[in-house]
């Protein structure tokens, strides 16, 4: 496949893993009694309201056809603590939900695989666009589940992290996250991908495999 064939394939796998995430920390936040998500319309699996033109569409694109590391964002879900009755675990509940909505899709896109593979007679040519969907799907969910769980603010490890530490320690780790993306671009250009990354993401790849009973 040459290079438009192949993001015209993997363009939906890489919208609804961004957006889906951002739903799911907004609709946890509403569940706990924050309605702000919802009151700004972003309780939605639309991808449009979640969009962001830079991080979701040019970005990720420009990296995929380089060849390189994929990377992307959406508009984050605004949420406010002070609508929590626990502030702290509230937020981390709500931080956690984007990692694990991304682990769903990444288990339903392994049903599409098996489905084709099962029904790739009567799909004919369709059969090979749908698994290469549903393998890019896989992976793009799992890249961006261990992502978000690394321990470091901005991402949704560390807000884990600051519930998790004391007050004072907590507080200290949030003066890094404007620093936060950096210190990522560093970490993975010192050796995080290969050391950490592709290691847990390939163990979540193997766990999928065998529960589902395909091979990808």
């Amino acid at each position: 496949m040459n290079t438009i064939q192949f993001l015209s394939v993997a363009i939906l796998p890489m919208i609804f893993a961004i957006t889906v995430h951002e739903a799911a920390h907004g609709w946890v936040a509403s569940k706990l009694g924050d309605p702000t998500a919802r009151q700004l319309g972003r309780l939605t699996f639309n991808p449009i309201p979640h969009i962001d033109p830079i991080g979701t569409l040019l970005v990720p694109t420009v990296m995929l056809v380089m060849g390189g590391f994929i990377f992307g964002w959406a508009k984050p879900v605004p949420v406010n603590m002070r609508n929590f009755q626990h502030p702290r675990r509230d937020m981390a509940m709500v931080a956690v939900a984007g990692p694990a909505s991304n682990l769903l899709m990444a288990l339903l896109w392994g049903l599409l695989w098996k489905l084709t593979i099962l029904l790739s007679g009567m799909l004919g040519n369709f059969a090979v666009p749908l698994l290469l969907m549903a393998k890019i799907g896989i992976f793009l969910n799992l890249l961006l589940m261990v992502l978000n769980l690394l321990p470091l603010p901005p991402l949704d490890g560390g807000r884990v992290l600051t519930w998790v530490l004391p007050p004072r320690w907590a507080s200290m780790l949030d003066q890094i996250e404007p620093f936060g993306i950096v210190i990522l671009i560093a970490l993975l250009y010192f050796g995080l991908w290969q050391k950490v990354i592709q290691p847990v993401t390939g163990f979540f790849t193997t766990l999928i495999e065998h529960l589902l009973g395909i091979s990808l």
